[in-house]
């Protein structure tokens, strides 16, 4: 009969959704199909309702997980008398393909009246016996109960903690209520039962127990450990590891050596590269000697006229733009570049540089002056130069009176001093300070006196001349001079130049 099963304690499982509930059975309905349970407990922790009633069609699992006694199930009140099945342990609760329950016998007991199993009254003074499906059927609610009282106990000292330090000094500390001499506990009292005068009243003392700690000492010990051992340290407090860029190695190398350049004569001014390389400068005498001993050795001028007109022009495409201005899309803004050249070695290294630009599509306007007589240098330069699309005028009146993209000054040279007085070379000055454009110098003059026209870049041949300010930004280009020639003339040099034929000069 349904009254046989009122007062066991069940555990339901009602799928994913609903979870698992354990209580005591209060009421059956077989017409309704419900079951309700008293003072639940929801995945093992208890429910805030006295009591919930379940369907079976929301029943996946039903375990019976300890049956009462005779007469311990009359005060649960009035139920439905409905008949639910043999009664005895190990029963589980299935259902039907029709949403209804039933009861499924587990072959664990012979017997089909109710078994009259004594209640447990006290663990630890009284043993019972339990059978095997009983243990398997109630591990999970004592696993689930067990948690549950773990984390009320950790919850009440907190609580205990909290009031203890509140409280006022001279209010009297709550004795503990409830049963006790072995009488049989509540259930609140078995969760909750924990003496609190056991219970510290002082917090945890954190900057004290940190204080303890010697990190000093303890990282001074270590060091020495791996200093003794050999080991390679993984870091030491307040030191940041080392970071290398994506060009630099990693493996340790030789102590590098930023001065291998040096000269026979004191320096005047020194230069660095962006690497940190020292590059000191030359004087005159000294750079015209060097040009003079390779082209004994086989560098001609010719040679030393296109090398310097390939970095010169180089260095020119990248100022007007490099790639980004040009490109086939751009032919409708093709730029301008004014040239201007003095009858003389400087003047052919910037006919040559006109070549190469006109070559790469610019539009080069090269300014010559006419002479009846012509170096052959600047004569072989000019024949080439006419083979090019580029134009060439002697009247500054050709020049464009508008402003250009750049402006390329070949005009001074140190041992035609007396031209700065000709007539066309002022107007060709006026003209580049009037037109305001960018002005880029090739292997200007060491005195600022020398100098017409003031330069944005300065482009120096080899090694660098002792440039002022008027120079602007100092550029070295190699013109390929081999190392012998400077042994020579007794200059100790490796090149500066790395991977690039053209590279930017600082100021040491």
């Amino acid at each position: 009969m349904a009254t046989d099963w009122l007062g066991s304690i069940v555990s339901i499982n009602c799928g994913d959704s609903l979870g698992v509930y354990q209580g005591r059975v209060s009421a059956v309905d077989q017409i309704s199909q419900t079951i309700s349970l008293t003072r639940p407990f929801h995945n093992g922790v208890k429910c805030l309702v006295p009591e919930v009633t379940f369907r079976a069609g929301d029943i996946t699992e039903l375990k019976i997980l300890e049956i009462p006694g005779p007469g311990e199930n009359q005060h649960f009140g009035d139920l439905h008398q409905t008949e639910l099945g043999p009664s005895g342990v190990g029963y589980q609760m299935g259902i039907n393909q029709n949403g209804m329950g039933k009861l499924v016998k587990k072959p664990a007991s012979s017997s089909s009246a109710p078994q009259n199993i004594p209640k447990r009254i006290d663990v630890k003074s009284q043993d019972v016996a339990v059978s095997p499906q009983q243990q398997q059927c109630s591990k999970s609610y004592v696993d689930r109960h067990t948690e549950s009282l773990s984390q009320s106990k950790s919850f009440r000292r907190r609580h205990n903690s909290w009031s203890s330090s509140s409280r006022h000094p001279n209010q009297a500390t709550p004795k503990k209520s409830g049963l006790k001499n072995g009488q049989m506990k509540n259930k609140d009292d078995e969760c909750f039962g924990d003496d609190i005068e056991e219970i510290p009243d002082t917090d945890f003392d954190f900057e004290g127990n940190l204080a303890l700690f010697d990190k000093a000492a303890v990282f001074e010990e270590i060091d020495t450990y791996e200093r003794r051992s050999g080991t390679r340290s993984r870091g030491i407090p307040n030191e940041r590891p080392t970071r290398y860029r994506h060009d630099e190695n990693i493996l340790e190398s030789e102590p590098i050596v930023y001065r291998r350049i040096t000269v026979p004569h004191n320096v005047s001014k020194e230069f660095c590269t962006d690497s940190g390389l020292v590059v000191p400068s030359v004087s005159y005498e000294l750079h015209k000697k060097l040009l003079s001993v390779a082209e004994k050795h086989g560098l001609t001028l010719e040679r030393r006229l296109e090398m310097t007109g390939v970095c010169a022009s180089q260095m020119a495409l990248t100022l007007l733009g490099g790639p980004n201005r040009l490109n086939p899309k751009n032919v409708h803004q093709r730029p301008t570049v004014a040239l201007l050249c003095g009858p003389h070695v400087k003047g052919a290294q910037g006919i040559s540089c006109g070549r190469h630009l006109a070559n790469h599509d610019v539009q080069v306007i090269l300014f010559l002056p006419n002479f009846v007589k012509m170096l052959e240098s600047i004569t072989n330069e000019l024949s080439l130069f006419s083979k090019t699309q580029g134009q060439q005028v002697s009247n500054l009146k050709d020049l464009p009176s508008s402003p250009v993209d750049l402006v390329i000054n070949c005009l001074d040279c140190p041992e035609n001093a007396f031209l700065r007085d000709q007539p066309w070379y002022k107007a060709a000055v006026a003209w580049a300070n009037r037109n305001r454009a960018p002005v880029l110098s090739i292997d200007p003059p060491v005195h600022e006196g020398e100098q017409g026209i003031d330069a944005k870049w300065s482009l120096a041949l080899g090694l660098p001349l002792p440039l002022g300010e008027r120079a602007g930004r100092i550029y070295l280009c190699d013109i390929g001079l081999p190392q012998q020639v400077f042994q020579e003339v007794g200059i100790s040099y490796h090149s500066p130049f790395g991977c690039k034929f053209v590279i930017p000069l600082h100021s040491a």
